[in-house]
């Protein structure tokens, strides 16, 4: 489920929008939805976090939630190169996955990511998560 569709739209948000896809700025979380056949590498995860450091400042964490309702490739490594840039705004990650092998590749992300990552099987899943998280 798309957040848009989701009931989750009506809390105060921010989208911001790429060629590459969208991001939903909450209070307490972020939910990106890339679009469908996008290779999302380091450079695109960039572009956003500077997006996401002007919308929030320098001192914030947050927790971000990747809606993956279309098929996009990533580089698992992306994580841990996020993290080596010193962009440590995250508490944990929550990837919400639609199908079998969307799971099995998010267990290698799991694997190879320094940041606590949960796979959800649905949108509401994760945030309430991500509420969670949030709130310890």
């Amino acid at each position: 489920m798309k957040i848009e569709e989701s009931e989750y739209i009506k809390l105060k948000h921010c989208k911001k929008s790429f060629y590459f896809g969208d991001f939903y700025f909450f209070e307490k979380f972020i939910v990106g939805e890339i679009k469908e056949g996008i290779h999302f590498d380091l450079i695109k995860v960039i572009q956003v976090n500077d997006k996401i450091y002007n919308h929030y400042g320098q001192d914030f964490k947050i927790t971000y939630i990747a809606n993956r309702i279309n098929s996009y490739s990533t580089d698992p490594q992306t994580w841990s190169k996020l993290q080596e840039r010193d962009d440590n705004f995250l508490i944990a990650a929550a990837l919400v996955i639609y199908n079998d092998i969307g799971f099995k590749v998010a267990a290698v992300e799991k694997q190879i990511s320094k940041t606590y990552l949960k796979r959800c099987n649905h949108l509401d899943e994760a945030i309430n998560w991500a509420l969670q998280v949030n709130s310890e």
